[in-house]
């Protein structure tokens, strides 16, 4: 049988099985997913609001144990993007995407019925099972859905959903911890979780890949999910282990092992998790390191400024949720028309000045920043800056980076994507925490020119990765380096 990418660069677009009736509203598509996606980027930024009061309730626990309530989350959902993802193209992404939601909307449920921090840590692993089911299932049921000129509209729209719930989230956060209790952010899910799962039975086309094969190879599973949550695990233990440390270095050691085990098996059978001639396509390549970057320089800055604004400004978490809103406001609000002219002028004609606008933001901090509060004059302009420039950045590396595969690929590629974003935060989390706990509990301004030469530096590597980048046609293209 012909590869897929030879097939995709031969024009034959639209290998992919439709359940009937296919032809379905794509904006109806993408409200049905896009309110379990909005759900799962909630709890993701939501999380860091609320940590403070669960540390409170669960006093008794050590710092180590309660460490894991943010940790554990992450860790699982960045390993089972990739499988999830895989395995939505083969048994069918409606399918995935409903199960995703149901399992979801429960771990909600036993998080905030929690009674120990053990209990809640394992909530939130079930959580995450779901999250990681859902999300790449629902990129993919998105970009199924519309004309592929289209793709970079559909893509920014489905990105300021999250960006959305980015701006919600804090404030959200704040005002349930404040009127009610830690427990209802949480809850807040359940509702969403139910219309999602009912809207979606009702509208979501079915889509799975037209040969699908066998299933992707267990063995393969395995060990490239064992090897990102070793890799993962190790970034996230650094601030107790040490960069330098022998277990840090043994346990990243063996998570690339297995990683290079996992490539090494995908080449030589013929039902990998993952169709490395994906790969070969530049898009792909340079936009998932790009993406990976990103998500480094985005959790540099979001825990960075929700740190800085409680610590050297000395903001309360409500203040801090209201202060921090606007970023992810501009970019909910521009990311659809920043999609529009991706779609005419291609994405890198938006990535590269985004990634500068976005260092400017880290630049003002780094030029002006001082112990004395100025919302106004200070973090104000930065916080619209940096939004500005994530809203030219982040949904279009989304878009480049999958649009060129082929069809029976999406769900596959849009979550190594999403695994790579996800590691690279779980990277940032770490290295925020490295540098503001360097001087131990007393911060400094200095600990946070750390921070922001970080973010300064990945900013200006994302519009340097998107040089590689090349705009997609209709017409076959050859495989560029």
């Amino acid at each position: 049988m012909t590869e897929p990418l030879e097939r995709f660069e031969a024009g034959e677009y639209s290998e992919i099985e439709l359940s009937p009736p296919h032809e379905r509203n794509p904006r109806v598509v993408l409200l049905s997913t896009g309110l379990a996606v909005f759900a799962v980027f909630l709890d993701t930024t939501i999380g860091f609001v609320t940590f403070p009061a669960i540390s409170a309730q669960f006093h008794t626990a050590s710092p180590s144990t309660l460490s894991w309530v943010l940790n554990a989350y992450t860790l699982v959902f960045a390993a089972l993007l990739v499988p999830a993802g895989r395995l939505a193209d083969r048994v069918g992404r409606r399918r995935m995407f409903l199960v995703g939601v149901v399992v979801f909307t429960v771990g909600s449920v036993l998080c905030g019925c929690a009674p120990n921090v053990g209990f809640l840590i394992g909530a939130e692993m079930v959580e995450a099972v779901g999250a990681a089911v859902l999300v790449p299932a629902s990129l993919a049921l998105v970009l199924q859905s519309f004309p592929r000129e289209r793709l970079p509209v559909a893509v920014a729209i489905w990105g300021a959903i999250g960006a959305a719930a980015g701006a919600a989230g804090p404030v959200l956060g704040a005002v349930l911890v404040d009127s009610l209790s830690w427990r209802w952010a949480f809850f807040l899910n359940v509702p969403v979780g139910v219309v999602s799962f009912f809207l979606g039975r009702a509208v979501l086309p079915e889509g799975r890949e037209a040969h699908p094969g066998r299933l992707p190879d267990p063995l393969g599973v395995t060990l490239l999910t064992a090897g990102v949550a070793l890799i993962a695990l190790a970034i996230v233990k650094t601030n107790d282990w040490g960069w330098n440390s022998s277990a840090f270095v043994v346990t990243l050691a063996a998570g690339g092992a297995l990683v290079g085990a996992f490539v090494l098996r995908s080449l030589r059978v013929p039902n990998p998790v993952i169709h490395l001639h994906m790969f070969r396509t530049r898009n792909f390549r340079w936009g998932g390191g790009a993406m990976f970057v990103f998500a480094i320089g985005f959790n540099l800055m979001f825990l960075g400024n929700v740190l800085f604004l409680t610590s050297i400004w000395s903001y309360s978490i409500l203040r801090a949720g209201f202060a921090l809103a606007l970023g992810p406001l501009i970019v909910a609000a521009t990311a659809p028309r920043f999609g529009r002219l991706a779609a005419r002028h291609g994405q890198r004609a938006l990535i590269v000045p985004g990634g500068l606008v976005w260092a400017s933001g880290a630049a003002l901090m780094l030029l002006r920043a001082t112990s004395q509060p100025d919302y106004l004059g200070l973090f104000l302009p930065t916080v619209a800056l940096t939004g500005l420039g994530v809203a030219l950045c982040l949904p279009q590396i989304s878009s480049a980076s999958v649009q060129g595969l082929p069809v029976d690929q999406f769900a596959a590629g849009s979550a190594v994507v999403s695994a790579l974003r996800y590691v690279g935060a779980t990277f940032g989390v770490a290295l925020t925490i490295a540098c503001t706990t360097a001087a131990g509990l007393h911060l400094s301004l200095a600990d946070f020119r750390a921070v922001w030469w970080l973010l300064l530096g990945c900013a200006v590597t994302v519009s340097l990765c998107a040089l590689r980048l090349v705009r997609y046609r209709a017409e076959p293209q050859p495989v560029g380096r």
